[in-house]
């Protein structure tokens, strides 16, 4: 089996997964639940100077069926006192595995309470600083650094525009050293068609998405992240498979962080992704996840690529479901012939409509239209 153990600021980890700061991580019964379930390190609950008061309810699944693998959240911060995280919920989990983030936030005037006496448990091996400001993060991180050498992790948000990768840069001058990217997009609002009223609590009724829907996000700052920086980066958004937690790690993420994944499918979701992981990368003769990481991120193009596309038909394949012409905007192909999966099959382009946009190849579910001249690891 591959080997899928993971090390991040020297902590060994028996898998990339990481349960990040949220429901789940609520204290030290939940952080020892997801330890159980084989998640290779967790990252607490955000700790403030006032527990959260949470709006009901509080966490919906959005009504489209194409977003079922997402959430809406008004959710704060950790709901039990920070001092009972120092007193009771960190002590209770000396001699964890892996590796265990306590989440910090939000500014520089609760770290300075909260942080000393948080290191001073022993038992944490980094700490995650998350401000809901971007001019707030690396005061922030500099209040942390001033009180302690544990590793020090930005949590960074994609709601911060192309201020992020300044912002970025300030939480390293600050005395970060990585990042966990990206938390949560918003904010969103959904409505109940039927009533006319919003579906969550809280001022306002907004919420943030998080789940599969910002995975590509997550990916693309995550890349930026990693090439920039160099930096560790805990790629965190949208990771619901094995094949998520490679293309992340295949665009320089040291690990994978994930909440909506085992909080809609339980946490055995770890156990069994792991596996399906471990498959994998033995299906393909990669003895360990490392041999991945990064491999992408040489072969991302520095200029748009013009060169018009060709396209093979295998006729044998093609069920003549016609979506390949059906999704054309241009018009641009057609089918000859009346019986599925017949040799006798032909397909017919006109390359003058034809803009070389792909969406026919990847519409096609048989596989049986492929381009001609674009890298077939890249479909």
């Amino acid at each position: 089996m591959a080997n899928l153990r993971t090390r991040l600021f020297g902590v060994e980890m028996p898998s990339p997964f990481v349960l990040a700061s949220g429901p789940l991580s609520y204290g030290a019964e939940g952080i020892w639940a997801a330890y159980r379930a084989g998640a290779g390190g967790v990252t607490t609950k955000t700790l403030r100077l006032e527990p959260a008061i949470n709006p009901t309810p509080h966490i919906v699944v959005p009504r489209s069926s194409n977003l079922r693998a997402t959430l809406f959240n008004s959710e704060k911060w950790a709901d039990l006192p920070w001092t009972q995280w120092v007193e009771s919920e960190l002590p209770a989990l000396k001699n964890h595995p892996g590796i265990l983030i306590v989440s910090l936030g939000h500014t520089a005037a609760e770290a300075q309470v909260i942080a000393g006496p948080v290191v001073e448990t022993q038992v944490v091996d980094a700490i995650e600083c998350v401000a809901y400001r971007r001019d707030a993060l690396p005061s922030l991180v500099r209040a942390v650094r001033d009180r302690t050498d544990l590793p020090i992790l930005a949590k960074l948000t994609f709601n911060w525009g192309d201020e992020l990768y300044e912002t970025a840069q300030a939480a390293l001058d600050a005395g970060a050293n990585g990042y966990t990217a990206i938390d949560s997009i918003g904010p969103t609002l959904e409505i109940d068609v039927n009533t006319g009223q919003p579906r969550i609590g809280g001022a306002g009724n907004r919420a943030w998405m998080s789940g599969a829907a910002i995975r590509p996000v997550a990916q693309a700052v995550v890349a930026e992240l990693v090439s920039r920086f160099n930096v560790p980066v805990i790629g965190t958004g949208g990771i619901f498979s094995a094949e998520d937690a490679v293309e992340m790690t295949m665009v320089g993420a040291a690990a994978v962080s994930v909440c909506t994944a085992p909080l809609l499918r339980g946490l055995a979701w770890f156990g069994k992704s792991s596996e399906r992981l471990n498959r994998w990368l033995d299906e393909r003769g990669y003895a360990d996840l490392a041999e991945v990481r990064g491999i992408a991120l040489s072969r991302l193009h520095t200029a748009d690529g013009t060169t018009p596309l060709t396209f093979d038909f295998e006729p044998t394949l093609c069920t003549l479901c016609r979506l390949c012409i059906i999704v054309c905007a241009y018009a641009a192909r057609q089918i000859e012939g009346e019986k599925p999966r017949d040799s006798e099959l032909k397909q017919i382009l006109d390359t003058e409509r034809c803009r070389s946009c792909g969406l026919c190849v990847e519409v096609c579910k048989p596989a049986a239209l492929r381009y001609g001249n674009w890298p077939r690891e890249q479909r």
